[in-house]
């Protein structure tokens, strides 16, 4: 095959933020090995401008869909919305670490690079046209996550995180990837189009078929924490650094989800009926236990833990509707929950007492007295994780549970699935609940070290305003989510 300069470039210019990303990141990594760890912030920070020159890029680019590199890699309004939204969120992690690292005495150039790369990794998944391009972004960012959550090398609660990650983390992509072979081999091709084509020309997709899809689909649910794949989120959610573990729950379960969509939507759009039959059930599964085993939880990370266990299930039945009204309120789901993630991680942060962050629900008692700005700020975080109106979540959850409805006229079985999805959204108003009764009525426990840093206090007060203010202009949001749900379906 010969070297076509113009076909290169095009490709080039068409992964311009992939390749913004990867080159600052090697360009960051050697100023960070010469200047050693006096340059941990100021790296952090201009990592930061790179992901903000990547999402330029990404805003700036106004064509239709574009395939680069042989088709493997698509670039369309959906993957342009995604992108953006994992390139915010890895942002924010950087500037949300930046006071805890330095209290915990963890400040070194490697963590931001590192989230850089995971970031990367997300990219190429969300524009993944092709098994290979799928199964090397995703090892990229599980491959950066395994290290993160062992960041804290000294604290033996981060290293069991980060060796049970990857103990677990090695079997998902072990599944997905025997999943992708199975494909390939009885597809015969490893592009997105070619097995889209083989599915819709058959009358029902072959065993062998199924079989890999159901694999792909496991290794996927793994990255979302989706039941009975979950094993590892409370362990991992509680054992590493609270940055970390602000990360792990929004941008690369966000990236998870969405390259569930391109599988389902894409190669094996014809094959619905087989793939609703593995997502329903997880989604059902992932509401009824994430709300269930958050209710005795004491420590306030594995409660967020088994809460974005519930919140993917919620997210999932959005695809299991099977329409582009049911990818819309994914999209829509997906960017409320970052908001509302970021904002409760960041009071978790505050939570430091005599030098060293705690963890205990009890230790929010009386917060309303010492510090109500952030009492209150969190108390409308967990309303709107209950999904009470007008906060951004109730119009979230709103927005799936309709899709799911209105499919329900084809398969009545999916009132079903709605029914779940509202009775496990009471029972999860219990331990929400719970963090503001311990806030506002019980007795004052002793004082935190010292209020949020300027950063941090920036990002709660932007994330409660989206959550309390979105019912007053949702409009580009929900367009923007429309559009990008509509490039989706050909």
């Amino acid at each position: 095959m010969s070297f076509d300069p113009a076909a290169f470039g095009a490709d080039f210019w068409a992964t311009l933020p992939e390749v913004t990303l990867a080159s600052g990141a090697m360009l960051l990594l050697v100023i960070g090995v010469y200047s050693g760890e006096r340059a941990s912030a100021a790296i952090t920070w201009m990592c930061v401008v790179v992901i903000a020159l990547a999402a330029f890029f990404v805003a700036a680019t106004t064509e239709g869909r574009v395939l680069a590199f042989a088709g493997t890699m698509v670039i369309d309004p959906f993957a342009r919305f995604v992108k953006l939204l994992v390139l915010g969120g890895a942002a924010i992690a950087m500037l949300m670490s930046l006071d805890y690292l330095r209290d915990e005495k963890l400040t070194r150039f490697e963590f931001p690079l590192l989230v850089a790369l995971s970031t990367l990794g997300m990219l190429m998944m969300i524009s993944a046209n092709d098994l290979i391009v799928l199964y090397v972004g995703l090892e990229l960012l599980s491959l950066s996550l395994y290290v993160l959550a062992s960041f804290a090398r000294d604290d033996l609660r981060s290293s069991e995180a980060g060796l049970k990650y990857f103990v677990l983390g090695a079997l998902s992509s072990g599944t997905l990837l025997y999943g992708a072979s199975l494909i390939y081999g009885f597809a015969g091709t490893t592009s997105f189009e070619g097995i889209a084509t083989i599915v819709a020309g058959a009358e029902r997709p072959s065993v062998g078929l199924q079989v890999g899809l159901a694999m792909v689909l496991a290794g996927l649910a793994f990255k979302v924490s989706a039941v009975p794949f979950h094993m590892w989120t409370p362990d991992v959610y509680e054992g590493s650094p609270t940055p970390v573990t602000a990360f792990f729950a929004q941008a690369p379960k966000i990236a998870a989800m969405v390259l569930i969509a391109r599988v389902v939507f894409g190669p094996f759009a014809e094959a619905q009926a087989a793939w609703v039959q593995i997502l329903a059930p997880i989604s059902v599964a992932s509401m009824i236990w994430g709300a269930l085993a958050a209710i005795g939880q004491s420590n306030i990370k594995r409660l967020m833990a088994y809460s974005s266990i519930s919140h993917m299930g919620y997210a999932l039945i959005g695809f299991v509707a099977g329409t582009q009204a049911g990818v819309e309120g994914v999209l829509i789901y997906l960017v409320i929950y970052l908001a509302m993630t970021v904002g409760t991680f960041i009071v978790i942060m505050l939570m430091r007492r005599a030098g060293k962050a705690v963890e205990n629900i009890s230790d929010l008692a009386g917060l309303s007295q010492r510090d109500p700005v952030s009492a209150y700020l969190l108390a409308i975080l967990m309303f709107s994780l209950i999904g009470v109106p007008p906060l951004a979540g109730f119009w979230a959850k709103w927005f799936v549970f309709l899709a799911v409805v209105d499919s329900a006229a084809r398969h009545p079985w999916m009132y079903a699935v709605a029914v779940v999805g509202l009775v496990t959204s009471v029972v999860g108003a219990y331990y929400y609940l719970r963090i503001v009764r311990v806030m506002f009525f019980d007795k004052p426990a002793a004082a935190f070290d010292q209020p949020l840093g300027t950063v941090n206090a920036a990002l709660l007060a932007a994330s409660s305003a989206f959550v309390i203010f979105f019912v007053v202009l949702p409009a580009p949001l929900v367009d923007a989510a429309s559009a990008a749900a509509k490039s989706l379906f050909p």
